[in-house]
């Protein structure tokens, strides 16, 4: 078995202007998730697990809000990945809500893509692609930046909708939970940049 460790190489108290990748993400340049439309097969039932309420340490942060189209660009086909399911909230005055996002340092607008997570990604590497429905054509998962958000900041959190990345492998609806940004680089602070490096059991 092989995970990926991640190791500190950059740390910086405002927003890295410009960067790379899209983890959760998720964009296009190189085949990303925010961008890139994945092939599909005949159309599946689309049943949604999991659940669009923030989790109790959360919920103090943020209040939902009403935002139908945020809502609907977010949600996805069956087999095409983004969200089955989600619900809008908006970051309060005193929010400290930490961000993160596993990104492709071959594309140098992916590190503030719009597709994030509230818990720092470990474990097995194929074990997180499952549980995002990040397909291997969209990115390497090199590289990890985490950030806090900015208050005022609306997001989308959701579930995972089914992802086919090839003929031979396809990921199916998720329940755990995403973060959709639209404008994640002027949304975010503080971020620090970690890279993968390589660990075997």
């Amino acid at each position: 078995m092989k995970k990926i460790q991640i190791r500190n190489t950059l740390k910086t108290t405002s927003i890295v202007s410009m960067t790379t990748l899209t983890l959760i993400g998720c964009a296009a340049h190189t085949p990303d998730k925010d961008n890139e439309s994945v092939a599909t097969s005949a159309p599946i039932e689309n049943v949604c697990i999991g659940t669009t309420d923030l989790p109790d340490s959360l919920s103090p942060y943020f209040e939902e809000v009403q935002d139908e189209a945020l809502l609907t660009q977010t949600l996805g086909q069956p087999e095409k990945g983004m969200l089955c399911q989600g619900k809008v909230y908006q970051a309060k005055a005193d929010t400290q809500v930490p961000l993160y996002r596993a990104w492709n340092s071959t594309n140098p607008h992916s590190q503030f893509g719009k597709w994030w997570a509230f818990s720092q990604p470990e474990g097995l590497v194929s074990k997180y692609r499952s549980d995002y429905e990040i397909c291997y054509q969209w990115s390497p998962l090199d590289k990890l930046v985490s950030c806090t958000l900015k208050a005022g900041t609306k997001v989308v959190v959701g579930n995972g909708q089914s992802a086919m990345c090839s003929k031979y492998l396809t990921y199916d609806v998720s329940q755990s939970q995403q973060v959709y940004l639209t404008e994640a680089e002027q949304s975010l602070s503080n971020c620090d940049v970690k890279d993968a490096a390589f660990s075997w059991e």
